[in-house]
């Protein structure tokens, strides 16, 4: 990594043009989508459409109070998964730069944009229909985030954003999921939503995956050497939100996404492109598959270190009412 986010491959013309090469594909794996996606709406999972004389009312009062019970933590994770998911802007944004106008990249990124959209309206009429957060320190913590903006150290690489979402629509499945899995015994309604996200996350990872396979075997020298430098620097979205470290450690200690479900992730990966097998590979794309084939045992070594260090801390966030968490 050149330390200069905003350097570019010197041969980013040659990608481009793999890029578009493949322009069959993504749009096979699009029409793939659509034939496997469920397209609900927000509102179908919290209807504003119902009269309160119709029990809406009390719903939400029975909803209010169950959602009191849900623990700090979980709370805090779905304002990490909330906060995440309104960062959208900017993956559009850097997914929309390289490709134009009437292709099928385009889109692509519209739909999947479209999407995405409906994650963050649903987390956000459940949080504000539960009474959740402090929504005005909320609030004004979104609006640093997306104010901050997100520049990633790609380089302006595409096949680096390519690799970095084939991972990270597979962790922010993990997030939505895990979260939903400890909200479950308190607050079933969080679950739902949380579930509806995941289940659109795991059909985007999918797309993502099978076309960086595409590209792994399009121009596998550059699209490995791409690979290794997301995998040894993935951080998920949300370095420039203020709490970003703090709500991260939160979630990393409830076991919703840390190193172990990175860990997960790179070895299924790692499998399913049959990274080890790949052969007639030049110096650079065969030294790149041996360290991404050794990460899985860096990242135990990781997990290990990180057990054997583990002492519990205190949290506070001002979204929850600065309430002190212990974990």
């Amino acid at each position: 990594m050149t330390g200069n986010r905003h350097s570019m491959p010197q041969d980013l013309p040659h990608r481009l043009d793999v890029i578009r090469s493949i322009e069959d594909a993504v749009r096979s794996e699009m029409e793939a989508h659509i034939e496997r996606r469920n397209l609900w709406m927000p509102d179908d999972l919290g209807s504003a459409d119902r009269e309160l004389d119709e029990g809406r009312d009390e719903d939400l009062r029975l909803l209010r109070q169950r959602a009191r019970g849900l623990p700090a933590s979980v709370r805090v994770a779905v304002a990490l998964n909330l906060l995440t998911e309104e960062g959208l802007p900017h993956f559009h944004r850097l997914i929309a730069t390289h490709f134009p106008e009437g292709s099928a990249w385009r889109e692509w990124n519209n739909m999947w944009t479209a999407e995405e959209d409906r994650h963050g309206c649903a987390l956000r009429d459940y949080v504000r229909d539960a009474r959740l957060f402090h929504m005005r320190v909320f609030e004004q913590e979104q609006y640093d985030y997306i104010a901050a903006g997100f520049d990633p150290e790609w380089e302006q690489d595409p096949y680096r954003l390519l690799a970095y979402t084939s991972l990270q629509e597979r962790a922010t499945q993990y997030a939505h999921a895990n979260t939903g899995r400890l909200a479950r015994d308190h607050e079933p309604t969080l679950q739902r939503v949380l579930a509806h996200l995941a289940g659109d996350e795991s059909r985007h990872y999918q797309f993502y995956r099978s076309i960086f396979g595409v590209l792994l075997a399009s121009d596998p020298d550059r699209a490995l050497v791409s690979l290794l430098k997301v995998v040894v620097s993935f951080a998920m979205p949300g370095h420039a939100i203020g709490d970003f470290e703090a709500m991260s450690d939160v979630v990393a200690r409830q076991g919703i996404f840390g190193t172990a479900q990175f860990h997960e992730i790179v070895v299924e990966l790692l499998d399913y492109w049959k990274i080890g097998n790949m052969t007639g590979l030049g110096d650079d794309g065969a030294r790149a598959q041996e360290r991404l084939m050794k990460m899985p045992s860096r990242l135990e070594r990781m997990i290990k270190a990180q057990e054997a260090k583990h002492e519990p801390r205190d949290f506070r966030f001002g979204f929850i009412g600065d309430e002190t968490i212990r974990i």
